[in-house]
């Protein structure tokens, strides 16, 4: 990969990396966060059922993190806050592009909005599982969204157990959701039959392009996955 900017960011609950082309575009994406963020805080104290909700909620026409948030919930059949990273991240990374960055990747807790006109690789982290941040994927067709959902490693709420339930789609906001969607019936005692609903779920949702569940030591997927590449532990 080419020489590129990076930065990690922190603002309260938003832990980013964000990397681009073109070195202001990083401040630019901070600033979308932020923004974007504080319009999302002001719509919730105004309507407290769309932070607790986990279910879908009507869609508002304002702010735009509100309204898209949302429209991804209503997709995956999830409360809206299951979209609120990937939403963020694309958010950011649409405004990276107005500066006119080539390269332009934000990964909000686990969640990425990628464009760019070279390869990506993104790991998969799964906690203290064997497999975790050994293996990941090479992005190499863009717009895309990338989003895992981890029922035993993560902070997010999740009804299921996966290790890790992964979900590919144009937009992080949709893979966010989905993947939520997908991690909450991934359950039981035989893993085969759990993934293969876990994928019934993903398959079904419109805008989901690939989904890769892994559970009790077993890997399903389902759709377009992107290259699956060996990841080195070490540098992650």
């Amino acid at each position: 990969m080419r020489n590129l900017f990076r930065e990690a960011f922190t603002y309260k609950e938003t832990q980013c990396t964000i990397i681009a082309d073109k070195e202001n575009a990083i401040k630019t994406a901070i600033e979308s966060i932020k923004r974007n963020r504080a319009q999302l805080e002001e719509y919730v104290s105004a309507h407290p059922k769309f932070l607790y909700t986990l279910k879908p909620v009507p869609a508002p026409e304002q702010p735009l993190v509100a309204k898209l948030m949302a429209e991804a919930a209503e997709k995956a059949n999830v409360g809206p806050m299951a979209a609120v990273a990937g939403v963020l991240a694309d958010l950011a990374v649409k405004d990276m592009l107005s500066e006119g960055c080539e390269v332009a990747v934000v990964e909000d807790g686990g969640e990425v909005s990628a464009v760019s006109n070279t390869p990506i690789d993104v790991a998969l982290t799964a906690g203290d599982e064997p497999l975790s941040k050994r293996f990941g994927f090479r992005l190499t067709e863009f717009p895309i969204g990338v989003a895992t959902s981890s029922g035993r490693f993560s902070n997010a709420l999740s009804f299921g157990d996966a290790e890790a339930a992964t979900v590919f789609c144009k937009d992080a906001g949709l893979a966010d959701a989905v993947a939520t969607a997908v991690g909450n019936v991934v359950k039981g005692e035989d893993p085969n039959a759990a993934i293969e609903k876990g994928i019934e779920v993903a398959k079904f949702i419109q805008g989901v392009e690939g989904v890769l569940i892994l559970y009790k030591g077993c890997v399903g997927t389902w759709g377009k996955i992107p290259l699956i590449i060996k990841v080195d532990p070490s540098i992650v």
